[in-house]
């Protein structure tokens, strides 16, 4: 830690970008910065997104249902480059005033299109549209339910909080990854007994709940979030490292983590995603 100790001013003030990977993009206030439409393709369901755990939530879905012969769920995928402030275009804080990805606009619904932000409530919309991935007996819904609302509630700390100060600050600071790190763990730990009894993460029945999970801790698990495996000795989550395993080699995960990715192996890249083929 610095040897001076940060006295916070009475009233805080935006007065310089605090440094890390989106310092430049990072401001207190809301609304569009630019105006800029967003393109709409020829399917029903138009993602806008980028192949971050929260993105490939729901192009893991949207292949998912695929899978499963639900045509309606043809969708196109326009990359949204956070990196460069896409997100705070007109057009995307129309559909998503909190400039996050993904967002999501149904084109099926009668008049306007029907906006859907947050992946959680993107899950929740397309699991309760094509009934499925969401069970219908109340308790498999809700122990369904609980475990989607846990991740969250979690992942802030693994994403905002850890993969913050251990990979994106502008400096190692002991205290901060001290902290979430131990966090982290502990969520693991959490994850690992709930599989230690279940398959998927609500029972025996893969669901939303797996498909929300999966892209933070799943990858975590298999060393792939912050380069940070051997740091979390994610090795040592036996149940976790099993899951993420056996939900790794599903067919709809596979194409979903390609949808609107621009980094890694050339094959696992599909920058924008209009039809099957862009997958293949």
């Amino acid at each position: 830690m610095p040897d001076s100790t940060y006295v916070p001013p009475k009233v805080w003030t935006h007065d310089a970008p605090s440094g890390g990977k989106f310092a430049s993009i990072n401001a207190p206030t809301a609304g569009a910065r630019d105006d800029k439409a967003l393109p709409v393709g020829k399917h029903p369901l138009q993602l806008y997104s980028l192949a971050t755990p929260n993105g490939v939530k729901v192009s893991i879905m949207l292949e998912e249902l695929l899978a499963l012969g639900h045509g309606g769920a043809e969708y196109d995928a326009w990359l949204i480059k956070i990196g460069d402030g896409d997100q705070f275009g007109s057009g995307f804080v129309e559909i998503n005033p909190n400039s996050k990805i993904p967002a999501l606009a149904d084109h099926s619904v009668d008049g306007e299109p029907l906006r859907v932000f947050e992946s959680g409530s993107i899950l929740v919309y397309l699991a309760e549209k094509f009934g499925a991935f969401l069970p219908t007996e109340i308790r498999a819904r809700t122990e369904t339910m609980n475990w989607l609302f846990w991740q969250m509630g979690s992942a802030p700390f693994l994403g905002g909080g850890f993969g913050h100060f251990y990979a994106y600050a502008p400096e190692k600071y002991e205290y901060p990854i001290n902290r979430y790190a131990m966090e982290v763990k502990r969520q693991l730990d959490v994850l690992d007994r709930q599989l230690a009894e279940n398959r998927y993460i609500a029972g025996d029945a893969y669901t939303i709940a797996d498909m929300a999970i999966w892209p933070w801790y799943g990858v975590l698990a298999r060393g792939e979030l912050y380069q940070a495996g051997e740091f979390l000795s994610v090795q040592d989550y036996k149940h976790v490292q099993r899951w993420a395993a056996e939900l790794a080699e599903r067919p709809a995960v596979i194409r979903g983590r390609k949808v609107n990715r621009t980094w890694g192996e050339e094959s696992e890249q599909a920058a924008e995603r209009h039809s099957a083929a862009d997958l293949d």
